[in-house]
């Protein structure tokens, strides 16, 4: 749910997404059976990154809780370099 609230009115398709997904769960199911959700949060952000920037920082700026906007333009510092 979050990924799609991400990709809200965004140029993502579903199978763009579905690929995404898959490809994550392969990987993380190749770590064992624990998944910390740090691992998660950081694998979702950083395949969205390769998708849409924009989805990228609307899911950063949830998971990473950003708490003012200092933090907030870092995180936008690193998109752009």
């Amino acid at each position: 749910k979050g990924i799609w609230q991400a990709c809200g009115k965004r140029p993502v398709t579903q199978e763009q997404v579905d690929t995404m997904v898959d490809r994550l769960e392969e990987k993380w199911s190749a770590l064992g059976k624990e998944v910390s959700s740090k691992i998660i949060g950081e694998g979702v952000m950083e395949s969205l990154k390769k998708i849409d920037d924009v989805a990228y920082i609307r899911f950063a700026s949830v998971y990473r809780q950003f708490k003012d906007l200092e933090s907030f333009k870092k995180e936008l510092g690193k998109l752009l370099k």
